[in-house]
Formats: structure tokens, C-alpha cells, sequence
């Protein structure tokens, strides 16, 4: 059933005049009042201008796209190209010929400001909702955003997600774009692994991340299926576990991070011949304390990456790492939540990783 204005001001227990004057924000209401009424939106999830169901079925020139951080390449390189394909004439359909205004959200990572950030979009009718990155894999988190998104789909919002899995309920979506990152931690570490390095850290990204634990679990299927995923001298004891966690420093995908987790590999693991970080800014702060140390890339210890964001190739030496095509990858989800393609079969792509050798991973010395 339709939430109306009525609703809201019963709930806020103000009249529907203040409600309509909170809203539109053209007069001024005390405080306490205006956070009363907004209180109460929220709890009832009203949509702006959504009393006439013709209205509220109806769908905005706004598309918005969610980003974790914009300043972060892998977000900003898969927001430019799903803002190439919204931002250009369409159909005709639209009052400006079929273009639509694509908006960034940034959410700064956190699962609440996601939330609200759909809400907004919710208000303004959104045409197309595009989310990018990894998902929280948090339960209540997970419910919300169904619940969300299928509060916009049935107001006509196209739901595409892009470089990130669909939700468990996903029936709310046009199309998922999902990046192998299986794939690509496993490809990497196999890589390292011909190359014969057998004492293997990793930086790791936030552990409840998606992207964080497809990436460790491919990493982690190779070294099993090498063999390596055992206590030195305890092959076969079932410890590999407890090792492989040492050999683990799970931190924010910055390059910070990538540092002083780096830091802390080394001061835990002296042996380790082989970095692998998480993405490829997490790789330049590992780059940056493996030299602090006194040791040499990859003479002395090999570094790799993830992402091939545009800067990895002009590291010194060249950064190893995994690409994904994150341009192609943002301007077909821009194309799909403008309605110009169609979506793939099931509704879900998996988007295939490239691994990139590149001159700063060798075989180990002696």
C-alpha cells in the first residue's frame, strides 16, 4: 500500500502542511519538528511525490551510480564509463532526447550510508541504479538491501550491479556484472608458484568484503592444490590453516595498508619470499616497505597486485598483476541500466581477470 503525506504527518504527529514544508525545505521549521518528520519518513520509507500512483510509478531523468571511494581508480575508472554510456542521447524517450543525469554516491564504504543513498534515489525516481564494488556480507545488511531494491524495481528502477555479485535475493536486479576474482587470486598465485616461491604473504582487503575473501579463497586454492597449505614440516598435519592466517594481514584497500601490513608480514614471516596484495594501491605501500627494509624488488622479495589499475605499469620495477577490464565492465553497466543492451542469460555475467607478469615478481633467490 501506497505511504502518503497523511501517514507521515499521523506518525510525526505534525500536520500535513509541516510535513510538505520539511520536505520541500522553503520554510523554516524548528528543529526538533524537522527531525521528527524525517524520523518518520524513514520508518515508513515515503517516496517524494508519491501520493498519485501515476506519479509515483514514474521513473526521473536521474541515474545514480555507488561508489565505495571516487577517488579510488577502480571505482572512478567504472563510474566515468557507466557515466559515458547514461550521460549520451538514448532513445528519444526523455524530455532532453533520451539522456539521462548520472549522479555519484560516494558511500565512503559504509553499509548505512548505501542504504541511504537508495532511499534518496527512491524519493527522486530514480531511472537506474548502478552499484559498483564489493557488498557487505552481513546478513541484516544483505536483507535491507533487498528489501530496498525491490522497493525501487517496483517503481521502475533499472538495478544493475557491476564488479560485485547479485545478493542472495537478487530477483530485484537487471543484471549483474561479476568480476572472477576466484579466478584471477588463483592465477596469481599459481604464477608465483611455478616461479618457486613456497612462503607466500598476503595483504588482504576488509574480511567483509566479497571482493577480500573470492580473492584470499582463490589465492588460497592454489596453494592447496601445490601442496602448500601446511606447517613447514608439517605437511599432511592439517595445520595449514593456522599458518596461512599467519601468513595473512587483512587491512583497507589503501595504500597505507598495504604498508603496514607489509610490515607486520615480514616482522611475523621473515622467510616469505612473495607479497601478494590485494589490490594494486595496497601494492605500492607493500613495494614502498619491502625498500624501507632494505630489501630489493624482486631480487629479494617479488610484489604483486590486482585491478592493473593505470599507474601499475609505470612502477618501478612494473607491477604483476591481475587485470580487470574495469572500463569495458562500467560502460556496459551504463548501457544496461539506459535499457540499450540486453542483459545476459540469468541475468549475471562473470567477467573473465588477465594476468599481467610484469617485472616485479622473479623466481626467489638461492
Amino acid at each position: 500500500m501506497t505511504v502518503t503525506l497523511a501517514d507521515v504527518a499521523a506518525r510525526a504527529r505534525v500536520s500535513p502542511a509541516t510535513v510538505s514544508r520539511v520536505l520541500n525545505g522553503n520554510y523554516p521549521v524548528a528543529a526538533s519538528t524537522r527531525e521528527r518528520v524525517l524520523r518518520a519518513v524513514d520508518d515508513l520509507d515515503y517516496v517524494l511525490n508519491g501520493p498519485a500512483s501515476s506519479l509515483a510509478a514514474a521513473t526521473s531523468d536521474l541515474v545514480g551510480i555507488l561508489v565505495n571511494d571516487i577517488a579510488d581508480p577502480f571505482f572512478g575508472i567504472m563510474a566515468g564509463a557507466a557515466q559515458t554510456q547514461i550521460g549520451g542521447p538514448g532513445d528519444g524517450s526523455g524530455r532532453a532526447g533520451g539522456e539521462k543525469l548520472a549522479v555519484i554516491c560516494n558511500t565512503g564504504g559504509s553499509p548505512e550510508r548505501e542504504l541511504t543513498y537508495l532511499t534518496l534515489l527512491q524519493r527522486q525516481r530514480a531511472a537506474a541504479v548502478v552499484l559498483t564494488g564489493g557488498a557487505v556480507e552481513d546478513p541484516a545488511h544483505q536483507a535491507a538491501m533487498s528489501a530496498k531494491l525491490t522497493k525501487l524495481a517496483d517503481a521502475g528502477t533499472r538495478i544493475v550491479f557491476c564488479g560485485r555479485p547479485p545478493l542472495p535475493e537478487g530477483d530485484a536486479l537487471v543484471a549483474a556484472l561479476a568480476f572472477d576474482n576466484r579466478g584471477g587470486g588463483r592465477r596469481l598465485a599459481e604464477h608465483l608458484i611455478s616461479l618457486g616461491h613456497r612462503r607466500i604473504g598476503y595483504v588482504a582487503g576488509p574480511p567483509e568484503r566479497t571482493t577480500t575473501r573470492h580473492r584470499l579463497e582463490g589465492h588460497r586454492d592454489a596453494l592447496r592444490a601445490a601442496g602448500l597449505d601446511a606447517t613447514p614440516g608439517e605437511a599432511g598435519a592439517g595445520r595449514g590453516s593456522d599458518d596461512q592466517d599467519r601468513l595473512t594481514v587483512h587491512g583497507p584497500y589503501d595504500r597505507r595498508s598495504g604498508y603496514e601490513a607489509t610490515l607486520e608480514l615480514l616482522r611475523r614471516a621473515p622467510d616469505v619470499t612473495a607479497i601478494v596484495a590485494a589490490n594494486d594501491t595496497v601494492a605500492l605501500g607493500a613495494c614502498a616497505a619491502v625498500r624501507d627494509q632494505g630489501m630489493r624488488i624482486p631480487q629479494d622479495i617479488s610484489v604483486a597486485g590486482f585491478d592493473d589499475l593505470p599507474f601499475s605499469v609505470d612502477a618501478v620495477p612494473a607491477l604483476t598483476t591481475v587485470r580487470l577490464p574495469l572500463f569495458e565492465a562500467g560502460a556496459r553497466a551504463g548501457r544496461l541500466a539506459m535499457g540499450k543492451e540486453n542483459p545476459p542469460p540469468g541475468g549475471i555475467a562473470t567477467i573473465a581477470a588477465e594476468l599481467m607478469i610484469r617485472g616485479s615478481t622473479a623466481a626467489p633467490r638461492g
